[in-house]
């Protein structure tokens, strides 16, 4: 469907035009047509009165042969039908068709303009004593009835007198061939029309010329500007020449564009501040981070000291009691024989305690060294078991038992190392630091149920935390154990570094009962797959 407003506006205002020329092309037609049959009637009324004159002296001297003999002569004429002439009584007295006979009564068509009332009417104006009928070949006819008065010449004549009280001696019916009116009114509608077509053809002309000029071009140029405003192209004006309305629109719009070209330069200027300061803000906050992980190591690596020395102190005891067993058991001529295999053993004990002795100051050091993270390969289960080796001595110390529950067939993470223990000591730490008395971390691992991701659990028995308090768990420095415990950043670091791996961190606490922190971190495809098959490669699940 067309919607277009000029299309719509021309062809509402050629509808318009039509409609008022078809009403003026009828209107005209009907006030032309009344013209030329009063002015046909004019005629006839004159023709019929010029008959009756010419016939006026002829029938004084009672010739009647001379009269109708100028009624057939004029009756010869082009466009008179016959003349006719009644008697007062109705009775044919003359027509110049011979073979007609007729006698009217009142009621006929030719006496009813004078005996239209109970009393015949003396005096009948022209419109009324003319009648307009169709002949037997189907033109029209206009006939006029002239009355044919008793003048007193006629009344006082001696020849054939009449008495002074008959009025009207008869009537002249005069019948006019109206074809030519007919035609020429064909014509003048066939003009008319023709004319009225030509008209409403060059007014929709003109308004198609009007409408593209003024109101279509402009209409198009507001409505590229608009389009290229939509697109952000704010450097295209739009000039308008049209009308004053239209250029003012053009002038508005021009000022919009300008107005919101400045605008969008301001906000690009204010984004480019922002997204600077966004940066400066962003390094500020990765330093941050950075050194409030650092520091929140260095604070459990405080909490480790105590237990670190005492699980470097017992091997070292160790083995300076062995060492000093073998010093007495090394005589100034060496070892004696019978016992090199005792002192064979004490030296295997020493290496052993020597051994764990190292393991525990590398763990030691893998948590507190400060590395450029790196995303590799981790094994969640091998760092579990690290980190919990480093906290058992202090766990056996409050009275905390540690348990494991590992997945043999884990998946890889992608991640930082130190940071993942970082997460697991912090997890451990604070579920026992939640216990009161005796209690139980146990720390589980497993695959998720489509195997795309790696769980990690920390459950303790502690009290719990409070409902009201989960939402605020993750704030830094909001912390829930006594003052001498802790500042609260060791969860809002743990919250850090598992976002941070693209993992979710969920908690899981009730009153009384104890806490469930669970971490889950994304592996990808292959590694997923790999861990499903077993030591054959074959899938675990066949």
């Amino acid at each position: 469907m067309q919607r277009r407003l000029a299309t719509k506006l021309i062809v509402a205002l050629t509808v318009i035009v039509a409609i008022v020329k078809v009403a003026s092309y009828f209107a005209n037609l009907e006030s032309e047509q009344g013209q030329l049959e009063t002015s046909m009637i004019r005629g006839a009324d004159q023709l019929s009165r010029s008959i009756t004159s010419a016939t006026w002296n002829a029938m004084l001297l009672d010739h009647r042969e001379g009269a109708y003999l100028v009624m057939n002569t004029i009756a010869e004429k082009q466009g008179i039908d016959r003349i006719r002439m009644f008697n007062k009584d109705g009775r044919l007295m003359f027509s110049t068709q011979p073979d007609e006979r007729v006698h009217l009564d009142k009621r006929a068509e030719v006496c009813s303009p004078c005996h239209v009332a109970a009393t015949p009417l003396i005096k009948v104006d022209v419109p009324n004593r003319a009648r307009v009928f169709r002949g037997p070949d189907g033109n029209r006819r206009i006939a006029m009835i002239t009355p044919i008065y008793n003048e007193p010449s006629c009344s006082q004549a001696s020849c054939h007198a009449h008495p002074e009280s008959v009025t009207v001696l008869g009537v002249l019916d005069l019948t006019l061939d109206a074809s030519g009116l007919d035609n020429e009114m064909g014509a003048l509608k066939f003009r008319t029309a023709l004319l009225g077509l030509i008209e409403v053809a060059v007014i929709a002309g003109f308004l198609i010329v009007f409408t593209r000029r003024f109101v279509e071009r402009p209409i198009r140029k507001l409505v590229e500007g608009t389009n290229a405003v939509a697109e952000m192209q704010l450097d295209q004006p739009i000039h308008v020449e049209s009308s004053e309305e239209l250029d003012h629109l053009a002038h508005s719009f021009n000022l919009m564009r300008e107005r919101l070209r400045e605008a969008m330069a301001e906000n690009a200027a204010f984004t480019q501040r922002l997204e600077t300061k966004v940066e400066e803000r962003t390094a500020q906050l990765r330093s941050a981070q950075q050194k409030l992980m650092q520091a929140d190591r260095l604070s459990s690596l405080g909490q480790l000291a105590a237990s670190v020395a005492h699980e470097i102190n017992n091997p070292i005891a160790g083995v300076l009691n062995l060492s000093m067993l073998m010093q007495r058991i090394v005589k100034d001529d060496g070892i004696p024989d019978g016992r090199v295999e005792e002192f064979r053993k004490y030296l295997g004990q020493v290496a052993s305690e020597s051994a764990r002795v190292g393991r525990i100051v590398s763990d030691l050091l893998s948590f507190s060294r400060r590395a450029r993270p790196q995303k590799t390969a981790v094994d969640v289960n091998s760092i579990v078991r690290t980190t919990v080796s480093l906290v058992t001595h202090k766990l056996t110390l409050a009275g905390v038992e540690a348990e494991l529950e590992l997945d043999d067939n884990l998946a890889a993470i992608r991640g930082d190392s130190s940071q993942i223990q970082q997460v697991v000591m912090n997890l451990v730490l604070n579920g026992a630091e939640a216990i009161k008395g005796h209690g139980k971390v146990t720390v589980r691992t497993r695959m998720t149920a489509e195997r795309r991701g790696v769980v990690l659990e920390v459950v303790d028995t502690g009290s719990g935390i409070a409902p009201e308090l989960l939402d605020k768990i993750f704030d830094p420095f909001f912390t829930t154990k006594e003052d001498v415990k802790g500042v609260g950043l060791g969860l809002a670091v743990v919250y850090g570094i598992v976002r941070s791996h693209r993992g979710e961190i969920e908690i899981d606490s009730r009153v009384g009962q104890g806490t469930t922190f669970r971490v889950t971190w994304p592996v990808d495809a292959t590694e997923a797959a790999l861990a499903s098959a077993g030591s054959d490669g074959t899938p675990s699940w066949q």
